[in-house]
């Protein structure tokens, strides 16, 4: 399983497992199997607990989907195995481990779920202590550890086996978090809120901490079986929320994903509203404060040209990192900037946590609709205006460089002419399905939809 290059004099393990988001895959098929599971639960102890006095503390949440038990007992049994101590939190959010790892002061934090994915899959992603997801460097050396447990050196025995227990007010530690993120000076008392919370993480929290704010909540969603997370709900099916909006006559819809990492809302009058036009609101909102730092914002290569230029018009910047809210985090850590995420609804405000967290992106909203005044159409109406944007997604029989794709290079070179400064080509391979994707933006929706085409069609071409 372990593969290496030589650098110098050093042997560098090359990711395997992890990738863009943590470990991925069917649950109980390699690679998210419980042997596995307590192999990393190991793995993860040992480098937490590594120079510090103190027995490692290691915090475990989950979503709702099925699979959740069997992983979440095989990595607690693989951090107990290593003299480590589990505060096991239950179902909970993404962002919630982060930050309870934090507040709990533990060593690690580890979230079992596949964010966005159906329940037949499932995923782990790895906190360190200050609550920030472990860069590349740090999950390639729990992979090394993962391939020969030899490297984890004697295992413990007798007093020195771990124990157990579960986190019984985790929930609310979490829901107090979030109210404390919401202006002291405004309340939610009578405004109508719809949540869809996917079935998932949030289905508990979503409700409570919109209900305990004052806000009159509509909550769907929230019926987790264990095997409907994410089905025909959250912020992969918005619709839902907008049909409900409308019928409600609410104010704001809340669509989550499956962890609540990621919101997708929804305005007055049912219209969507993504994660760029999020962060032109607030990136607006925030500059006029002058909170926000160096006038920037970071998002990534798939974020609408619109935003750009609306950073541009109000004297900022956009930063653009690969895809992944890691990444877009790394950036924001290493320039010094505050507000970053991704188009697909991944909100990091960097003041209040520390990775993405979609029931934080959803207050900031209400908040400024309750500063402005302005219903959320309105306030999106004046944040961007968008260019076109089509995504066409491939499927082909195996991944191959860019490079070796001519047909693919040829046409892209050509459109990316064509286009000039009124637009964009991006070609780049999924992070966790087999899938190239291919996104174009100009001012022209038919043609570019027009050259999508033509590119997947290059792409199967140079497959064969």
């Amino acid at each position: 399983m372990k593969k290496t290059h030589t650098n110098g004099a050093a042997n560098v393990h090359v990711r395997q497992l992890f990738g863009t988001d943590g470990i991925r895959g069917i649950a109980n098929e390699h690679p998210m199997t419980p042997e596995l599971a307590l192999q990393l639960g190991r793995a993860v102890t040992f480098v937490a607990g590594r120079g510090k006095t103190h027995i490692p503390r290691v915090i475990i949440g989950k979503d709702t989907r099925l699979s959740g038990y069997m992983l979440e007992q095989a990595i607690a049994s693989g951090v107990c195995a290593m003299g480590g101590r589990v505060m096991l939190c239950g179902p909970m959010p993404t962002p919630a481990i982060a930050h309870l790892t934090v507040s709990m002061r533990a060593d690690a934090g580890i979230v079992i779920s596949a964010s966005h994915n159906p329940y037949q899959d499932n995923g782990i992603k790895v906190f360190g202590g200050d609550g920030f997801k472990l860069p590349d460097e740090a999950e390639s050396e729990i992979e090394s550890f993962i391939a020969d447990d030899s490297l984890l050196g004697k295992r413990s025995t007798g007093p020195g086996i771990g124990r157990a227990e579960k986190l019984e007010d985790a929930r609310g530690r979490y829901v107090v978090f979030l109210k404390q993120t919401f202006p002291r000076d405004l309340s939610l008392d009578g405004v109508r809120v719809v949540v869809d919370a996917a079935h998932g993480a949030a289905y508990r929290v979503a409700p409570l901490v919109l209900q305990e704010l004052g806000a009159h909540v509509t909550a769907i969603g929230v019926k987790p079986n264990g095997v409907n997370i994410n089905k025909d709900s959250g912020a992969l099916h918005p619709e839902n929320v907008c049909a409900e909006v409308v019928k409600r006559g609410a104010a704001i819809g809340i669509a989550l994903d499956g962890d609540a990492d990621r919101v997708i809302v929804v305005d007055e009058k049912g219209q969507i509203v993504d994660g760029d036009c999020v962060l032109a609101m607030c990136a607006a909102a925030m500059a006029a404060d002058n909170t926000l730092r160096q006038k920037t914002v970071v998002a990534t290569v798939m974020s609408n040209l619109g935003l750009e230029r609306a950073m541009t018009r109000a004297g900022g910047k956009l930063v653009r990192t690969q895809v992944g809210d890691r990444y877009v985090v790394e950036a924001m850590r290493a320039g010094g900037y505050n507000l970053g995420g991704e188009q697909s609804g991944h909100l990091v405000f960097l003041d209040h946590a520390s990775t993405g967290d979609g029931l934080l992106g959803g207050l900031q909203v209400l908040a400024l609709m309750l500063r402005t005044g302005l219903p959320l159409s309105e306030l999106a109406d004046r944040a961007m205006e968008r260019v076109p944007q089509v995504l066409e997604n491939v499927t082909l029989p195996a991944r191959k460089s860019l490079d070796a794709m001519p047909r693919l290079a040829e046409l892209t070179a050509k459109i990316v002419k064509a286009l000039g400064a009124d637009g964009r080509v991006l070609v780049r391979w999924s992070g966790t399905e087999p899938k190239l994707r291919i996104m174009l933006e100009g001012p022209r929706e038919d043609r570019i939809r027009a050259w999508a085409k033509e590119l997947a069609e290059a792409a199967r071409q140079d497959s064969v």
